[in-house]
């Protein structure tokens, strides 16, 4: 017997919210790029930057697997794994534009 997919729209709802979450990532790197090169390119910079782009792409990772999840018949919920990574990477992105602006 084959399992019948919710035909709620909670899964679409969560998988929405997660390529918003990517999207503003993604506007957040961008913007680091921007400052990072605005005047002169330092190594304090380049290194904001690398490390900018590296939680970017962790945070991609994680979002990806998690939309890839919802497409099962019944999603299984998020990992404590995920969860946690998927913070660590927004409060690492914050502190490296942080970092960036003073």
């Amino acid at each position: 017997m084959t399992e019948v997919r919710d035909p709620g729209l909670q899964p679409e709802r969560t998988r929405l919210a997660w390529r918003r979450t990517t999207l503003s990532c993604t506007v957040v790197a961008v913007l680091a790029v921007k400052v990072a090169v605005h005047d002169d390119i330092t190594a304090a910079g380049l290194t904001g930057l690398a490390l900018s782009a590296l939680v970017w792409v962790a945070f991609l990772a994680v979002a990806h697997r998690r939309i890839r999840g919802l497409d099962a018949a019944r999603p299984h919920p998020l990992s404590y794994r995920g969860a946690l990574l998927a913070a660590v990477c927004t409060i690492a992105l914050a502190v490296c534009g942080a970092a960036m602006i003073w």
